[in-house]
């Protein structure tokens, strides 16, 4: 046998997202891209803003000496420095760059924690629905993913964690704003997960990890704001990622923040400094470090998500689907009409629609869309949806 059971298994169930990109590309080529309506993949068709590229740009007329060479592999001090300064003016807490390490992407950051807090068997908590590569980092690292619901607007039911947390439980891992569904986790809900992970961590004699995955922070609608969790509980960690405020996935740069006030902070520190080396990640691109270190605070324009948002959901609820008005992130989860979601979504797919099933996010009966395309594809997608809708009676 070539490969091991376990990536076997990995690979017998796939991901459904990218199983579905790749469906798209055939089909492109079947019927032509125009004929095509692809909502399935988080690649957004944005450009990274002009400040991107003035400062790409400054850095290839005026390279400094050292540009490529290999940092320190928590990542250059001054980006680190930069990182900081913002996220403390930001959020009202007062990092250091020794709070900060620089990553691939999101991505990375989350396998650097997980390598360093998980021992074997280890619970860490997610809600349903969730990001489904959460389930494979959980495992990589000999974890065990343990998934509990959320209620009607997408918020982590409180009750069923408060039952579920044990022994075992290391971390709980939330992501807001939410894919797939846009939910944003309010400051009330983030101060009651707070107290409740305080109270078990006291009960059990060892504090329980937030881990909070902010790669949407930015992407936030109708004036909400994302609240920050450091100011909710102490033994949080964030991570986040340029890839969607400054439309960038491909470069995949991001970090990881540790709150100043976790416990056995620099021992922590030290962990992920030396998983993101050993991961074989090493350090986050030289490149893309020395252009974030500019470019805090800058974004691209969240109002055009918006309006694709407003534009998508009200066609669709016109229709007679049923679905949750996103707050952040660029998707949309409504409810299958069908109760089997891989089956409407093979029907979308025959009208060259592209979406993705729910059971692939642990949640059966929705699919999610992707609206972070360009006005054309969300256009034409209308027609299967209006035909999906008639076929099944929503209309």
């Amino acid at each position: 046998m070539s490969i091991s059971d376990r990536v076997r298994k990995s690979m017998e169930v796939g991901s459904w997202i990218r199983r579905m990109f790749e469906e798209g590309v055939v089909l492109k080529q079947q019927y032509g891209d125009e004929n095509v309506f692809d909502l399935s993949l988080g690649n957004p068709i944005m450009e990274p803003p002009a400040e991107f590229h003035e400062e790409l740009r400054r850095l290839a007329e005026r390279p400094e000496p050292g540009l490529h060479r290999y940092m320190e592999n928590a990542g250059y001090v001054e980006t680190r420095v930069a990182v900081a300064a913002y996220l403390s003016r930001e959020s009202g807490i007062a990092l250091r760059n020794d709070d900060i390490i620089m990553t691939c992407g999101a991505a990375g950051a989350l396998n650097v924690v997980l390598k360093t807090i998980l021992n074997l068997e280890d619970e860490v908590i997610i809600f349903a629905p969730y990001f489904p590569e959460f389930i494979n980092y959980i495992e990589n690292h000999g974890g065990i993913a343990r998934t509990l619901p959320t209620d009607e607007e997408f918020i982590p039911r409180l009750d069923a964690l408060e039952t579920a947390i044990g022994p075992r439980t290391k971390a709980v891992l939330i992501n807001s704003p939410n894919n797939p569904s846009g939910a944003v986790y309010n400051k009330a809900f983030l101060k009651s997960l707070g107290d409740l992970l305080t109270e078990k961590g006291r009960e059990l004699g060892n504090p329980i990890f937030l881990i909070s995955d902010e790669a949407y922070r930015k992407l936030t609608y109708d004036g909400l704001e994302c609240p920050w969790v450091w100011s909710c509980y102490q033994q949080s960690i964030v991570i986040a990622s340029y890839s969607k405020d400054l439309a960038v996935p491909g470069e995949r740069i991001g970090y990881v923040v540790a709150h100043p006030g976790l416990e056995k902070h620099d021992e922590l520190v030290a962990g992920f400094v030396h998983c993101n080396r050993i991961l074989g990640f090493v350090n986050a691109s030289a490149i893309m470090q020395h252009l974030v270190q500019h470019l805090q605070g800058v974004s691209i324009s969240v109002s055009e998500y918006q309006r694709k948002r407003d534009f998508l959901y009200k066609n669709l609820t016109d229709m007679g689907y049923k679905a949750f008005k996103p707050q952040g992130a660029f998707y949309l989860f409504p409810k299958s009409p069908l109760e089997d979601d891989i089956a409407f979504v093979n029907q979308l797919r025959q009208w060259h629609t592209l979406t993705v099933p729910g059971q692939s996010f642990g949640s059966p009966g929705y699919i999610r869309i992707s609206y972070c395309t360009d006005d054309r594809t969300l256009e034409g997608s209308l027609t299967s949806f209006e035909k999906a809708a008639r076929k099944f009676n929503l209309l």
